[in-house]
């Protein structure tokens, strides 16, 4: 049996969701494991260590049993960077704010409003259609420039205006949710972990 497919029966028997499966140099196999998301209704619950401990303590007989060579196992969490890659996943951060990274750049679709050769942006995620009314994704955000704390802003200075940017799961190089640390705990809804 192939690593994929033993640890994502082991990991969806147990009732959790696979993230990612990750080898490293030095034979190190890591396994990012989530709870599974079950609608908007759901109140977020987050993956702790007890999870990460179960998990584990089943891979390691699964993978003994299927032959896997590997030198150490770690199990995880997400964390506040975590990667989006199904179309699940976007449904479940609608309204984060995330990053993506494009395959290739913007070129001429940039039309002047942002530099041609662009494939990084971070702005909100939301539900879109596209030319054909097929439901779709797309990412708002405003290049506006970043206050340092303590620094004064001009009430009178217009704010920069919002963009748009429409795109598939198939353009995608990359996306996460943007990790954004706020003291004072994740505003409800984002389904991101509050820090502790």
């Amino acid at each position: 049996m192939a690593l994929q497919q033993t640890v994502e029966t082991t990991v969806a028997g147990l009732g959790y969701d696979l993230v990612e499966i990750e080898r490293s140099a030095g034979g190190l196999l890591r396994v990012t494991i989530d709870l599974p998301w079950q609608g908007a209704s759901q109140s977020e619950a987050f993956v702790n260590v007890e999870d990460c401990e179960k998990v584990t303590r089943q891979l390691q007989y699964a993978l003994e049993v299927d032959n896997v060579d590997y030198k150490r196992l770690e199990v995880s969490s997400p964390g506040i960077d975590r990667p989006l890659r199904h179309a699940q996943d976007f449904e479940r951060f609608v309204g984060a704010v995330i990053d993506i990274t494009l395959k290739a750049p913007m070129g001429e679709a940039a039309a002047g409003q942002v530099s041609a050769n662009r494939k990084k942006f971070r702005g909100t995620l939301e539900r879109a259609e596209d030319a054909q009314g097929q439901p779709g994704w797309q990412i708002v955000w405003s290049d506006e420039p970043v206050a340092k704390p303590g620094q004064k802003v001009s009430r009178k200075r217009t704010p920069a205006p919002l963009q748009a940017l429409g795109f598939t799961l198939d353009e995608l190089r990359e996306a996460r949710l943007a990790p954004i640390v706020d003291f004072k705990g994740r505003k409800p809804g984002t389904g991101a972990a509050t820090p502790e």
